[in-house]
C-alpha cells in the first residue's frame, strides 16, 4: 500500500490512520509541481494529493480513503463502534471537516482563485479566518465533554481535524478560548502514531 502526499497537507490524516491500524505501507512525496505531470495525472486524474495505491486499486479523496482504511481493518474501531448511529456521527464530523472547515481555507492558501486584485487579499483573509473561528467553535463544543470528535471514540475523523488544526495554527486563525480543541491538539500531539507520521513527513 502506498500513500502519496504533500508534506503538512491533507494527506497526513490518512498518513496517521495508517500509521494507527499498524498495516504495512510506504508513503511517497508528490512535488507541488509534479501535481500536473503525466505519470501523477495517471494516478489522480484531478492532479491533487492524497492518492493510495493498493496493489491494482487506486484510490483519490480524503474521506473515501478514510473510510477504505477503516473498513480494511475494523479491529481498530476507528468507523464509529460499526453500528449505525455511532458510523453515522462519525460521518457527520468527516462531512462537516471536509465540506465546511477544509472549504474554508482555501481563499487564505490560494486568495488568487477567488479573487484579481491583491490588493483585497488581506480583507478576504480576514473574513475567511472569521469564518472559521465560527466553524472550529462548533467543533469545540462536542470537545470540552469527550475527548475524542465522536462519543464512541477515537475515530477517522479525529486525524483530519488535527490536520485543519495545523493549518489553523499556521495561519493564526483565532481560537483562543476553545479548551476542547487545545486538549485534543494536545492529546494529538503526543500521540504515537501522529509522532511517526509527523516524523516521516520532516514535520
Amino acid at each position: 500500500m502506498k500513500l502519496y502526499y504533500m508534506p503538512g497537507a491533507c494527506p497526513l490524516a490518512a498518513h496517521i490512520v495508517l500509521e494507527w491500524i499498524g498495516a504495512p505501507f510506504e508513503i511517497t512525496e508528490v512535488k507541488r509541481e509534479a501535481l500536473r505531470s503525466p505519470e501523477y495525472l495517471r494516478l489522480n486524474p484531478a492532479g491533487v494529493v492524497p492518492t493510495l495505491v493498493d496493489g491494482d486499486f487506486v484510490l483519490s479523496e480524503n474521506i473515501a480513503i478514510l473510510h477504505y482504511l477503516a473498513d480494511l481493518h475494523p479491529e481498530a474501531r476507528l468507523a464509529g463502534d460499526d453500528n449505525p448511529r455511532g458510523r453515522a456521527k462519525v460521518n457527520h464530523w468527516l462531512g462537516y471537516l471536509n465540506s465546511d472547515v477544509h472549504q474554508s481555507f482555501k481563499p487564505l492558501f490560494a486568495p488568487q482563485r477567488y479573487i484579481g486584485d491583491s490588493s483585497m487579499n488581506e480583507d478576504l483573509a480576514s473574513h475567511a479566518k472569521a469564518r472559521l473561528h465560527g466553524l472550529f467553535a462548533v467543533v469545540d463544543t462536542p470537545l470540552t465533554r469527550h475527548d475524542w470528535l465522536a462519543d464512541s471514540g477515537r475515530s477517522i475523523a479525529d486525524p483530519y481535524l488535527y490536520v485543519l488544526l495545523r493549518w489553523a495554527k499556521g495561519k493564526e486563525v483565532d481560537l483562543k478560548g476553545m479548551q476542547g480543541l487545545d486538549g485534543f491538539f494536545a492529546r494529538m500531539q503526543a500521540d504515537p502514531g501522529v509522532k511517526a507520521a509527523e516524523h516521516a513527513q520532516g514535520l
